[in-house]
C-alpha cells in the first residue's frame, strides 16, 4: 500500500534528502493563467464575473453574493446545540493560544534622550477564505477569524464558495460560525475570483480591498494568492495537506495508521508519510492501514492518497536520521511517537505544527487543541510559519531622539553618508545644529 524509501546504511546530504522527499505532482504555476483570467474578469466586471464563475465552476447561481444579515443570524441560531458547543469550546481554546502570540511592546533606551519603541500594529482590513469542495470547514472559520480578532484587526470579510446543495448560499454551518464570531461581512464566492475580489475590491458590493488574504484552498486559490501579492499580502500558498509521523517500535501501530488515514481523507493528493527505524513496526502499520482504509467512509479517496507518489514508509537507521528527513520534508503536520520524544523534538527545525506523544493526534490540532490548523504545506514549513495572530501584525519601530541625543551620533551619520556618497543625509542632521 505505502511505497518504501529505504535510507538505511546511507547518509544523504541535505540536498540529496530534498531530492528524496516524496511530493504530490501539483504545479501552482500551471494554474496561474486560468487564475489570472478569473481575477482579471472580477477586476473588470465585478459582480457579473463572480456570478458567472459561480454558475460555471460551482454549478449554482447565488441568490446574493453578499450574505444578508438576517441569513447569518438565522444560520447562527439554527446551529445544532452539539455543534455550537463544540465550536464555542474551540473558539475559547484558539483565542487563548492566539493571545500568547501577540508580542508585548518594547522600549529600548540607547542613551539619554535616545529611545526606540517597538510596537506591533495590526492591518486594518483582511479577507479570510474558507474553502468548500470535498468537505465543510467551520473549523477554518475559527482558525482564520480568531487570530485576526486577537491581533486587533478592525475590518474582517469572509468568503466561502456558494453551495449547490443549499441553493447557492454559503454552507449554513460556515455562515452560522461566522455570525457566532461577530462577522457580518460574508460573501458567497469562491476560488481565484474570490481572492481577486478581496485584493482589488468590488465597489458595487461594498467590498473594499483588503490588506491581507488568508486561508486554505485549492491550486487555483494558491495561484491567485501568488498573483495578487503586491496588491495585498497573503499568508501562504496552500496546497494538499500532509502528515509525517516519526515512530519507533514503542509506538502503537494502529494509532499511527489511524492518524495517516485522518489526513489522507482530505484529498487524493494528501501525503501520508511514516518515518521509522523499525521495519517490523512499519509492517504492522501497513497491516493496520489496510484495515482502516477499507473501513473508512472515504475509502477510495484515502487509498488513492496513500498509494500515491507523495506517500511512503521511510526506513532509517536511527531517529537522528529520522529527524534529518523530517527537516528536509518540512511537514505541515509532524507527529513524534517514540520512546524519548524530547530527544527527537530537540532536533526538529522545520514543521508547521508538532504533535508529541500517542495522545496528541493531528486531528486534535485540526479542531480543539487550541493550536491553529492553517499551516504551511508542500515543504513551505522549511521557511514559513502557520497562521497566527502575528500573521495580522506588522512590527514597527518608533524613533524618539532629542537634540542632545542626535548631536551625539551626528558625526557617525556624517561619516557614513559621505562614504555612501549621500551627503544630503548628513546635511539633514547638521542643519539642525547650524542655527545661531
Amino acid at each position: 500500500m505505502l511505497r518504501t524509501i529505504d535510507l538505511r546504511a546511507t547518509r544523504p546530504s541535505p540536498s540529496e534528502l530534498l531530492a528524496l522527499v516524496p511530493r504530490a505532482a501539483t504545479d501552482v504555476s500551471a494554474a496561474l493563467e486560468p487564475a489570472r483570467g478569473l481575477i482579471d474578469a472580477v477586476r473588470e466586471q465585478g459582480e457579473a464575473a463572480l456570478i458567472e464563475q459561480a454558475e460555471r465552476l460551482d454549478r449554482v447561481r447565488p441568490p446574493h453574493l453578499r450574505v444578508p444579515a438576517d441569513e447569518l443570524e438565522r444560520a447562527r441560531d439554527e446551529l445544532a446545540p452539539a455543534i455550537r458547543d463544540a465550536i464555542e469550546r474551540t473558539i475559547e481554546r484558539v483565542r487563548a493560544a492566539s493571545e500568547a502570540q501577540v508580542p508585548a511592546p518594547e522600549r529600548t533606551v540607547l542613551g539619554d534622550g535616545a529611545v526606540i519603541e517597538q510596537r506591533w500594529q495590526p492591518v486594518a482590513r483582511v479577507g479570510l477564505y474558507v474553502p468548500g469542495g470535498k468537505a465543510v470547514y467551520p473549523s477554518s472559520v475559527v482558525m482564520n477569524v480568531v487570530p485576526a480578532q486577537v491581533a486587533g484587526v478592525r475590518s474582517i470579510a469572509l468568503a466561502s464558495p456558494p453551495q449547490a446543495a443549499f441553493g447557492g448560499r454559503v454552507h449554513p454551518t460556515v455562515a452560522g460560525v461566522a455570525a457566532l464570531l461577530g462577522i457580518t461581512e460574508v460573501y458567497a464566492m469562491g476560488g481565484a475570483g474570490a481572492i481577486g475580489a478581496f485584493a482589488y475590491g468590488v465597489p458595487s458590493l461594498g467590498l473594499d480591498p483588503v490588506q491581507r488574504v488568508t486561508g486554505p484552498g485549492n491550486v487555483y486559490v494558491a495561484a491567485a494568492k501568488r498573483l495578487v501579492q503586491g496588491a495585498t499580502g497573503i499568508d501562504a500558498e496552500a496546497g494538499p495537506t500532509d502528515i509525517l509521523v516519526i515512530a519507533d517500535d514503542s509506538a502503537d501501530a494502529d494509532f499511527v495508521a489511524a492518524d495517516l488515514v485522518s489526513q489522507a481523507e482530505h484529498d487524493e493528493l494528501a501525503a501520508a508519510v511514516l518515518v521509522t527505524d523499525s521495519p517490523a513496526f512499519a509492517a504492522r502499520v501497513v497491516e493496520r492501514l489496510e484495515v482502516r482504509v477499507a473501513a473508512t467512509k472515504h475509502s477510495a479517496r484515502v487509498r488513492t492518497a496513500v498509494e500515491g507518489v507523495q506517500s511512503a514508509v521511510v526506513l532509517v537507521d536511527d531517529l537522528d536520521q529520522a529527524a534529518d528527513f523530517a527537516n528536509a520534508f518540512g511537514p505541515e503536520h509532524l507527529e513524534i511517537q517514540v520512546g524519548d520524544p524530547e530527544a527527537v523534538l530537540a532536533r526538529i527545525e522545520n514543521a508547521g505544527a508538532i504533535f508529541v506523544g500517542p495522545y496528541s493526534p493531528v486531528s486534535l490540532g485540526d479542531y480543539a487543541a487550541g493550536s491553529n490548523h492553517v499551516l504551511p504545506t508542500g515543504g513551505q514549513a522549511r521557511y514559513a510559519a502557520g497562521l497566527s495572530a502575528a500573521t495580522f501584525l506588522r512590527p514597527q519601530q518608533v524613533v524618539r531622539y532629542d537634540a542632545a541625543a542626535l548631536r551625539e551620533v551626528a558625526s557617525a551619520i556624517a561619516v557614513l553618508s559621505t562614504e555612501e556618497d549621500l551627503p544630503a543625509h548628513g546635511d539633514a542632521v547638521t542643519a539642525r545644529f547650524e542655527r545661531a
